[in-house]
């Protein structure tokens, strides 16, 4: 016998009361569809923005938006959340009184700095999970609201960054006894102490999967407005395909240099567990969508060409660097006080060259350098910016030989030079750096030389 699905539901999948219907819909096409992880409602054509960044501009006071350069004060966030919840419920039919008075009471609660701010942005997942259970009961499903802060999704007290502490997996995998669907909203746990923490932006994704590892589920949907991972970007090039199978190495790949999938930590315990993930779009529920496994016969050398714009990398010349013991720890140290999150690190004997964001480097440029200078000594450093990263990834790239020969003769042919090169040790990618400008026809070039069948 099949065993249950965890299916959870982004933003775009609930946003409104014909995108809920939808979802009602998947999960009555199932019946191994036991558990149901929601998100806050998303930004439809009647909103402005995102409930979560009012629910963050109500915690802040304002701030929020004033730091995005947008003039919504927090009575307008808090009327824009209230308006969102009294239109599903309208819409959906349902019952809901009881929820907009909690709401309310709820956006008005002071709480110390920063469990406030958690406790805010928990409430767009906390009230469509409500909402979508008085839902699924009036439409005949059988189901339960799961709240974190009754059944013990506990999390530690890092908030805005919480992690999930073991002992939730014990009491969540009471929740194999129950015969009715659990909706469970995404996004948050509750602290040993009591108090909502929230996960990263995206963290929806990882309740899924920690409820997946927890209950040991056949699969983990993911539920999204696409019909699964493009080879490429598909706003450039319109005609790629998607991939059908994808092991989770591949998609770490990807997903590390631009393709924004999913939260990457709801992948660590599926893969543990061996758990499949199934990304699927709610809007073309008969697609089958990308499939991510364990393991998979390599069918295609380069599944997808991830794009990571914006980078920039340092460039450093000094005699006798790759033979000095610690030059490369106290570069990286040097860079690391500054705030800069690095990606790699080509070296050859006396030089070293290290990619990262050019939004980390504004405003200390020449701090950088001078930092360097007096610390390292060396004989050249530059700075490069401008840079578009091109990264093709596939398991099948190991036993291929000729695919950056192919890829090098691809760019040639464009006449782009390549401003700088990198190979994964797994052998399962490999990096082109190329001029920002260049981008577009380069990802083409790569695409049709690498991907197009």
């Amino acid at each position: 016998m099949e065993g249950h699905i965890v299916a959870k539901f982004g933003g775009s999948s609930v946003a409104n009361a014909e995108q809920i219907s939808k979802v009602t819909d998947i999960v009555k096409s199932n019946p191994n569809r036991k558990y149901i992880v929601v998100s806050a409602p998303g930004k439809d054509k009647t909103d402005r923005e995102k409930i979560t960044d009012h629910l963050f501009n109500i915690a802040t006071g304002g701030t929020h938006f004033r730091d995005m350069k947008k003039n919504i004060n927090p009575e307008e966030s808090f009327t824009a959340v209230v308006g969102k919840f009294k239109r599903l419920i309208d819409d959906l039919g349902i019952e809901g009184n009881d929820i907009i008075a909690d709401l309310s009471d709820d956006l008005k609660k002071n709480l110390p700095d920063p469990k406030k701010t958690d406790f805010y942005a928990s409430r767009g997942e906390h009230y469509n999970a409500k909402v979508i259970a008085r839902h699924f009961a009036k439409q005949g499903i059988p189901s339960e609201l799961v709240l974190p802060e009754e059944k013990g999704f506990l999390v530690t007290d890092n908030f805005s960054n919480a992690r999930v502490i073991p002992a939730t997996y014990k009491n969540f995998a009471k929740l194999a006894d129950s015969d009715k669907v659990s909706v469970i909203p995404g996004y948050y746990g509750v602290t040993e102490s009591g108090d909502i923490a929230v996960f990263s932006r995206g963290g929806s994704d990882l309740t899924g999967g920690e409820v997946a590892y927890a209950v040991n589920a056949s699969l983990y949907e993911n539920w999204t407005d696409t019909d699964g991972v493009f080879q490429v970007d598909p706003r450039i090039i319109p005609d790629c395909e998607v991939i059908p199978r994808l092991t989770y190495k591949e998609i770490r790949l990807l997903s590390s240099k631009g393709f924004n999938i999913f939260h990457f930590d709801a992948m660590i315990n599926c893969k543990k567990r061996h758990i499949p993930i199934n990304i699927r779009n709610t809007n073309n529920p008969s697609a089958p969508g990308t499939m991510i496994v364990s393991e998979r016969i390599p069918e295609e050398t380069v599944v997808g060409i991830a794009r990571r714009d914006d980078i920039a990398y340092l460039y450093i010349e000094k005699d006798g660097a790759g033979e000095t013991l610690g030059f490369v720890s106290n570069l990286l140290r040097i860079m690391k006080e500054f705030g800069i999150e690095t990606y790699h690190y080509p070296t050859d004997k006396d030089d070293i060259s290290v990619i990262f964001n050019q939004s980390d480097l504004k405003g200390f440029e020449d701090d950088l350098k001078d930092s360097i200078f007096k610390e390292l000594q060396p004989e050249k450093i530059e700075l490069n910016y401008n840079i578009t990263f091109l990264s093709p990834v596939g398991i099948g790239m190991k036993d291929c030989p000729g695919v950056i020969a192919a890829a090098s003769a691809a760019l040639k042919e464009k006449n782009i030079n390549i401003e700088i090169i990198d190979q994964g040790p797994a052998q399962f990618s490999f990096h082109f750096g190329v001029q920002n400008y260049q981008a577009d026809i380069a990802l083409q070039a790569l695409y049709q030389a690498l991907c197009k069948k």
